[in-house]
């Protein structure tokens, strides 16, 4: 009896444990407001299941939230299913899977791999994986290829105004193209939408000497956060408490 006990309180801590790392994950993940840390962390149970029901449960269903407590405790986990994936049948798509979870990992560098590996076959032309890798050079700052994978879809519509455009931008400008650059980065301020994306704009354009264009994009943003749902307030807190100080400096 005293054996059972024993086992059944370990797999209550096992549970409290992953518990607490999911929800963790969840708040680094979505940016949540820093005093979710202190909630989960001192009150286990109670501050975790608080947290489910407020920041979660209304937006995901349970499925997504088993998925993220295995990924949260175990990263690599969900790579190396891929890679038996891939290994069993080596397509286009699992291939894309194994670079997706790559990249969701942080490893950059074996996600552009996969990534390019994927575009030998005739997907060459792909342009999901076109943008991951332009967002994946970025990430590791390699200016050059971001510009390479944009100049091959900066035609398409759905190029315009997206994050690989604002990437573009931001490549063009560290190699010296700031006209070009700046052109391209202004496709991103859109109203209630790229909030982080429009801040770093503003800091463009404040370096460039358009402080009262770099003003009124900070303007909008700070009109436009009162309008936010709680779940965008805390998603984007820290973004519109950089743009206040921003915009107070100026």
């Amino acid at each position: 009896m005293y054996r059972v006990f024993s086992i059944f309180a370990g797999m209550q801590y096992f549970l409290i444990i992953a518990l607490q790392a999911f929800c963790i994950y969840h708040a680094v993940k979505n940016r949540n407001n820093y005093y979710w840390f202190f909630v989960i962390l001192f009150l286990p149970v109670i501050g975790s299941v608080i947290y489910l029901f407020t920041q979660v449960f209304n937006k995901k269903d349970l499925d997504v939230v088993q998925h993220e407590i295995v990924n949260a405790i175990n990263p690599t986990k969900k790579v190396k299913d891929l890679q038996k994936q891939l290994d069993f049948a080596d397509t286009f798509q699992n291939r894309v899977n194994l670079a997706d979870a790559l990249f969701e990992n942080g490893d950059f560098t074996n996600a552009i791999q996969e990534y390019e590996k994927s575009l030998e076959s005739n997907h060459n032309q792909d342009v999901g994986v076109l943008k991951k890798l332009i967002e994946s050079y970025a990430k590791v700052q390699n200016h050059e290829k971001v510009i390479f994978y944009a100049e091959k879809i900066e035609n398409l519509t759905e190029f315009k105004g997206s994050r690989s455009q604002f990437l573009f931008g931001l490549a063009l400008e560290e190699q010296g193209d700031s006209e070009k650059g700046e052109e391209h980065l202004k496709q991103i301020d859109q109203r209630y939408s790229n909030y982080h994306e429009r801040y770093i704009l503003a800091q463009f354009l404040v370096k460039k000497g358009k402080t009262d264009e770099a003003k009124e994009i900070l303007s909008e943003i700070i009109v436009e956060s009162q309008h936010m749902t709680k779940p965008n307030r805390n998603k984007y807190r820290t973004v519109v408490n950089d743009v206040k100080k921003l915009s107070s400096s100026l």
